[in-house]
């Protein structure tokens, strides 16, 4: 790394969540980067190993114990930023959730066959967090007069995923973006929202190990390694932007990683082009595997537009979406 340029020196990130996962690979990112990294996470064992292998890119790290979910321990974040970089808070990344246990155990059940916690368990650190930590990042943004907030979301926000709670607190991230966006926007603070592809998480790596009868589950294994991005990709996406100096055009948007890769003319971190997850050609070969043979004469670079995108998950269609294979009740009527 000694040499090469480092887009971020003397900026201040802060990035929640990041022990493991997307967080920590935006963190090491930032590092690499050469900027100076605040991350948060419950577990004090887990963050500090987390921080030395950040720290190890070539920026500062400093882990700091933090529940998103408790606002006192949040306003103890953002003051100790506050006190130790002179005001100064370039980056926000709002990364943090702790539904990933939850969702896998109750994963093919009904909403109403599952436990009321399962809201507060995907939207508490999740959403309710996302907002708290944007209202203090903002009071030392906006009088800087310059800023970037970005929540991680996921196409989840679009179509149904996982569950009720899981999908209607991603599509309340983006909107909480976009509304964001809207009252930052005169003080020239950024807030985008990104949707990483498929990554390859310690996590969906330990579930692609296991056998499941969930359908959002089917062919895991294969399907990383045929399309998953590694948490580093999204680091990459937040670098860009934050290097970005006409970031203000993203502000208020959906952000798809394979998107900034190409905008900003990155690959992942293996070498490996970022999976493109509108490819036209992509997703007729996962609805009609037996075509994709033919499939394959489609140029990968030809992507679906976002407005159709738009228009296949709209709440004004008059079709009603179908039932998700994966979700079963398991009582008689």
């Amino acid at each position: 790394m000694a040499g090469l340029p480092k887009p971020l020196s003397g900026r201040v990130c802060v990035v929640t969540g990041a022990s493991r996962g997307i967080g920590k690979g935006i963190a090491l990112q930032l590092s690499e980067a050469g900027a100076t990294v605040y991350i948060t996470a419950r577990h004090r064992e887990a963050l500090e190993l987390a921080a030395a292998e950040v720290q190890g890119r070539g920026g500062k790290c400093v882990p700091v114990v933090c529940d998103s979910s408790r606002e006192e321990e949040v306003a103890a974040l953002f003051e100790r930023v506050r006190q130790e970089q002179a005001g100064r808070l370039d980056v926000l990344v709002n990364n943090a959730f702790s539904g990933v246990n939850a969702i896998t155990e109750e994963i093919g059940l009904p909403f109403w066959e599952s436990s009321t916690s399962l809201w507060d368990q995907v939207n508490n650190a999740g959403l309710r967090g996302h907002y708290i930590c944007a209202v203090y990042a903002a009071q030392l943004m906006v009088p800087a007069g310059q800023g970037l907030i970005v929540i991680i979301s996921s196409p989840g926000g679009l179509r149904y995923m996982f569950d009720v709670p899981y999908g209607v607190g991603k599509a309340a991230c983006d909107r909480l973006a976009m509304d964001c966006a809207v009252e930052l926007r005169p003080f020239g603070v950024a807030c985008v929202a990104l949707w990483p592809g498929l990554v390859s998480t310690e996590k969906v790596k330990e579930q692609a190990g296991k056998d499941s009868t969930a359908a959002i589950f089917k062919d895991l294994k294969k399907r990383l390694d045929l399309m998953a991005e590694t948490p580093e990709v999204s680091g990459k996406c937040v670098v860009g932007l934050a290097s970005d100096p006409h970031v203000m055009r993203h502000s208020g948007k959906v952000l798809l990683s394979p998107d900034l890769a190409h905008l900003y003319q990155f690959k992942d971190v293996d070498g490996r082009d970022v999976f493109n997850y509108t490819s036209v050609r992509d997703i007729l070969t996962e609805m009609m595997p037996k075509l994709s043979g033919l499939f394959r004469l489609i140029p990968r670079f030809i992507t679906l537009p976002k407005w159709v995108l738009t228009l296949y998950s709209s709440k004004f269609s008059v079709y009603p979406p179908l039932m998700p294979g994966n979700v079963k009740s398991t009582k008689k009527s």
